[in-house]
């Protein structure tokens, strides 16, 4: 499902991605360890096509990243901080992300922003949201159009204990669906209950733990 090859990212002098390769199968969940700064959310970022790389291929779901396509093709993504429009409520977020594809209807926005334990007729504006009522509103814009595919750089970030359990029962119900999941955390145990498949970057280069 995301085949990378040979995948080399530098920053100036400063190489992220030491000729990368890696793949991760369909329908299971992928584990990526490491210390900040090894490389995990900038070999996401690149996966995604918001990063340019300088060598090697990357192909998801068939298209190749850059050739065939900018931006991975049919894929729901969370990484680092949701940037939604803060002066307006939780479904005018997601409204307002679904017309660009006009893929799915209002009843579906709703039923999606529900399904993440949030209000959909909640008038609060998302700039007065908790982080972890930002994370829940990520995960709706994230699988909103039910893509194949979800890249999720710590999805678990600012959520409470009830929090955390209701993501891993979304990731898991995914997961059943067939979906492929490719998930970055700092947490052993989210690795350990969630995750068929766990590597780990060190200082820019992948190795496979399980």
């Amino acid at each position: 499902m995301i085949k990378v090859s040979n995948v080399k990212k530098s920053f100036k002098d400063f190489v992220a991605l030491k000729d990368i390769s890696v793949e991760f199968e369909k329908g299971m969940i992928h584990g990526i360890i490491g210390r900040n700064g090894s490389g995990k959310t900038v070999l996401m970022k690149c996966i995604c096509g918001f990063m340019p790389f300088e060598k090697g291929d990357i192909t998801v779901n068939s298209k190749r990243i850059g050739v065939d396509c900018d931006v991975a093709p049919s894929t729901g993504i969370i990484i680092e901080v949701p940037g939604f429009l803060a002066n307006y409520n939780a479904y005018q977020n997601l409204k307002f992300l679904a017309c660009i594809n006009n893929a799915i209807t209002k009843d579906e926005i709703r039923k999606t922003i529900e399904f993440v334990g949030l209000n959909p007729s909640d008038k609060k504006r998302v700039g007065k949201f908790s982080l972890g009522m930002k994370q829940r509103l990520a995960l709706a814009q994230a699988i909103m159009e039910n893509p194949d595919i979800f890249i999720l750089d710590e999805p678990m970030n600012g959520l409470d204990k009830d929090g955390v359990k209701d993501v891993r029962t979304y990731l898991l119900d995914l997961k059943s669906k067939g979906k492929t999941i490719l998930l970055a955390s700092h947490s052993s145990e989210d690795i350990e209950v969630l995750c068929d498949t766990v590597h780990e970057m060190d200082k820019g280069i992948i190795k496979k733990l399980k």
